[in-house]
């Protein structure tokens, strides 16, 4: 595999570079001396602002590009590009080196001490921007790579000038066992990216190859709520740290309560007997639980109490997580990246303990195979919502071949008794929804695709 050396810059071309991890990877390198060149289906925020720093970006991917780019040391490429690509199949008939997203971005941490990687099924990318409050705070001055767009430092990346980096690490294709982690945290380990893994024991065993990832220095910090935790921590040297419900964990919350906002405020209590009031400034009970995995990495940091305390009060939150967009005639309108059945739970949960009338769920699935093997859970956690409208199915990477739509997701539901309409276009469900939605109700936006532009188009009305 080739090997990049931070102190030795080269010409580093990436495939796909307008990707929220991929332009973070170049802006990271160019900061430090790199000649990045790349290229990408279409123009975006991030290949504008990649070429704000001077970056050449081609749009449309064709061999000539590499040809026009060379000599070319390395060639980066993400999980979607495929064989067929005319850049990939140009580099490996050339034999120039290439590298995964994943194994560029495990090189970049070696660089760091103690590289702090995020992962878990859900909640990685609050997470990783809640402990990234907490480092800026203290002012660390951290390498940051999140995978939204965090306000507090106008994108997903933050070039830093320490020895301290911050990433999420992502479980599909197995992509974070590519990395170097000094401190692992583990959120949680759900059934999910089933095109992928065979089951949840398949996801369960790439967690723990992960763990054994974890140098005898370093750290797991891990939710203990997680069934049979023992299993991904058992005969490793590393330090281990858990936090989750019950006093049988290293963190646990107490004296929970929640303001008009659905904002938790809970007494943080950790095993040496110490405890503190943590007020939470984004809303949920699921976000109780991410204020504690950050507790417990600051606390390993040597983070002062004060700035705990204030990052996380102060923490407004990332581009599409529970992220309020306006009102419409007296309608409140939230957008939310809730993709998984228990992601969805969360938000809607999290949704009772905010203003409401009625609480509607605009939701449009992700990929065919997930919608496939979760249909039953993703019936159950959208009927908490008191009325769902459901868009057709966000291909992504696929294609239909499972033979199920939208239209099977809605009669699940009405089956479970519950309010639900289906609408093939954006147009339709923007129609029903001024025609339906009264003053004081409150409408999320919900999926992983395209369905924030509802709430736009309505905002715009």
């Amino acid at each position: 595999m080739y090997t990049i050396d931070l102190q030795k810059p080269v010409h580093v071309y990436f495939i796909g570079i307008g990707g929220i991890s991929m332009s973070g990877l170049a802006h990271i390198l160019q900061s430090k001396g790199f000649k990045i060149s790349g290229s990408d289906a279409k123009e975006s925020e991030n290949t504008k602002a990649l070429e704000a720093l001077g970056i050449k970006v081609y749009y449309g991917q064709k061999e000539e590009n590499l040809i026009e780019s060379l000599p070319i040391d390395v060639v980066v490429y993400t999980a979607a590009v495929h064989a067929d690509n005319p850049e990939y199949a140009y580099a490996v008939k050339n034999n120039i080196p290439m590298l995964t997203r994943a194994e560029l971005l495990g090189q970049i941490m070696k660089g760091y001490r103690l590289p702090v990687c995020v992962s878990g099924t859900h909640g990685k990318t609050t997470t990783t921007s809640m402990i990234s409050k907490v480092m800026l705070e203290a002012d660390l001055d951290p390498t940051l790579s999140i995978g939204g767009i965090f306000k507090d430092i106008g994108g997903n990346i933050k070039v830093g000038g320490s020895d301290l980096f911050v990433t999420e690490a992502c479980e599909y294709t197995n992509s974070f066992l590519s990395f170097f982690p000094g401190v692992a945290v583990i959120l949680d380990i759900d059934a999910d990216h089933l095109d992928f893994f065979k089951d949840l024991d398949d996801i369960r065993h790439s967690f723990r190859k992960f763990c054994e990832l974890v140098p005898d220095d370093g750290y797991i910090v891990i939710n203990g709520d997680i069934d049979n935790v023992s299993y991904f921590t058992d005969g490793l040297k590393c330090h281990v740290i858990t936090y989750g419900t019950s006093s049988d964990n290293d963190y646990y919350p107490t004296d929970i309560s929640y303001n008009e906002y659905a904002c938790a405020t809970f007494t943080l209590n950790r095993k040496n007997g110490e405890s503190d009031v943590i007020s939470v400034g984004v809303p949920g009970e699921h976000n109780v639980f991410n204020a504690l995995a950050t507790a417990a990495v600051s606390d390993i940091f040597g983070v002062d109490e004060p700035h705990i305390k204030k990052a996380i009060a102060d923490f407004g939150g990332t581009n599409r997580r529970f992220e309020y967009k306006g009102v419409v005639d007296g309608v409140t309108i939230i957008d939310d990246y809730a993709h998984h059945p228990t992601e969805i739970r969360a938000t809607l949960e999290a949704a009772k303990n905010y203003p409401h009338k009625n609480i509607w769920c605009v939701f449009q699935p992700h990929t065919y195979t997930r919608t496939k093997a979760l249909m039953d859970d993703f019936a159950s956690a959208l009927s908490l919502a008191d009325n769902v409208v459901l868009a057709d199915i966000y291909a992504a990477r696929e294609t239909d071949t499972l033979g199920i739509s939208s239209r099977t997701l809605q009669n699940k539901i009405i089956e479970l008794g519950h309010n639900c309409n289906y609408f093939p276009s954006f147009e339709e469900i923007e129609k029903f929804l001024l025609q339906n939605c009264t003053e004081g109700d409150l409408l999320i936006t919900m999926g992983a695709g395209d369905i924030v532009n509802v709430g736009h188009h309505l905002l715009g009305k």
